[in-house]
Parts: structure tokens; sequence; C-alpha cells
């Protein structure tokens, strides 16, 4: 018992540290200032179809929080791409979930980071990406990327830490909808859906 808690305490220490050098590397890794909390993961997670036959696209996975919280969901690790900008986090997610198709790349240039994937349709997109530290015309046209890549209906989520949707509105392309507001997450994380149809 004491082992298993000593063992959990260093993991966790060491996806702090991992994530506080990620920080340390500019906008484009890290936009919060602590990891994840794993009930925000598991609510970001909850709006994805284990049962599709579409894969789930995961965006900025971090220390690996939120992929563990998909997976957990009854994602196969196949059908889970997940892109990660942090040359370091890559390194550590590729050991951490074997299995899942990581794609060490910028989220902003789907196109070009997919590969040859660019023209794949998925069932949801789970996003962890900062996108208050990007200017609103790039969140936009990646958010009109990712719709493109979803059936109608199906979902982009998105986690902010602002007040209002880190997205403005664009009723003619997308709806945007306020998903959930989770204190216990540091610091409280807000949760948007956006999706067409």
């Amino acid at each position: 018992m004491v082992r298993r808690l000593k063992q959990r305490f260093e993991k966790k220490f060491d996806e702090e540290i991992r994530f506080f050098k990620g920080m340390m590397q500019g906008p484009k890794t890290v936009g919060a200032i602590a990891p994840t909390s794993s009930i925000t993961a598991r609510r970001m997670a909850s709006v994805v179809n284990p049962h599709s036959s579409l894969p789930v696209l995961e965006l900025g996975p971090g220390t690996g929080v939120i992929t563990k919280a998909i997976l957990a969901c009854g994602v196969r690790p196949e059908n889970l791409v997940s892109i990660e900008y942090s040359e370091d986090f890559y390194d550590h997610l590729v050991q951490t979930y074997p299995g899942v198709n990581f794609i060490h790349g910028d989220a902003f240039d789907l196109q070009k980071t997919l590969g040859p994937r660019a023209d794949q349709m998925f069932d949801s997109v789970i996003s962890a990406v900062p996108l208050l530290n990007f200017p609103m015309s790039e969140r936009i046209r990646m958010l009109e990327a990712l719709l493109d890549r979803l059936p109608p209906g199906r979902p982009v989520m998105q986690i902010s830490y602002g007040a209002v949707s880190p997205i403005i509105a664009k009723p003619e392309s997308y709806h945007i909808q306020h998903f959930d507001f989770v204190m216990r997450n540091i610091p409280p994380a807000q949760l948007w859906i956006y999706r067409r149809g």
C-alpha cells in the first residue's frame, strides 16, 4: 500500500515537473498554471462516442491526463489521433500510451500536421490548445478546419480559462454551447462545445 502511494506520488510529481518545464517553452505549449485535473479530463472526454467507426482527434494532450480519460471512455488506442506541439511532452506520451497515434506538430496547421490523415474524418475533437495565447483569426481558422473534419452535429470540445468562449460567435459557420464550469481545476476551467448542423 505504501509502495503504491509512493509510486503514485512520484508519477504525479514527474508529470508536474514535465508540465512546468513545458510551460517555460512558450505559448504554443502550455496555457494553464497546472496540469488539467482528472475531473476536468473526464468531463471533456464524456462527449466522445467510443462506438463510432471514426477516430477521435485530441489536440494538446500535454502530460496525457485527457488522453487517459479518452481511453478510459472505451476509445481504443488505435482510434485516437493526438497532436502535441512540445517535443518533450510528445516523447513522454509515446512511451506512456503505446498504440495511440501521436503526432508531433502544430494544431494550427492541420493539413501539414495530419499528413496522410489530412482528409480523415473524426468522431469528435478534444482540445486543450491554449487558444487565448493566439489571435482570434487563428482560433477561428483552426476551429473551422476542425469542423470540416467532423460529421454534422459532432463536437469540438475546448477547455479555456476565460469567462467567455475563447472563440467569438459566428452563427453562419458554427454554434457555441457552454458545456461546464469545473471548479475542481487549477485554475477553474470553462468547457465549450462548437458544432455545425
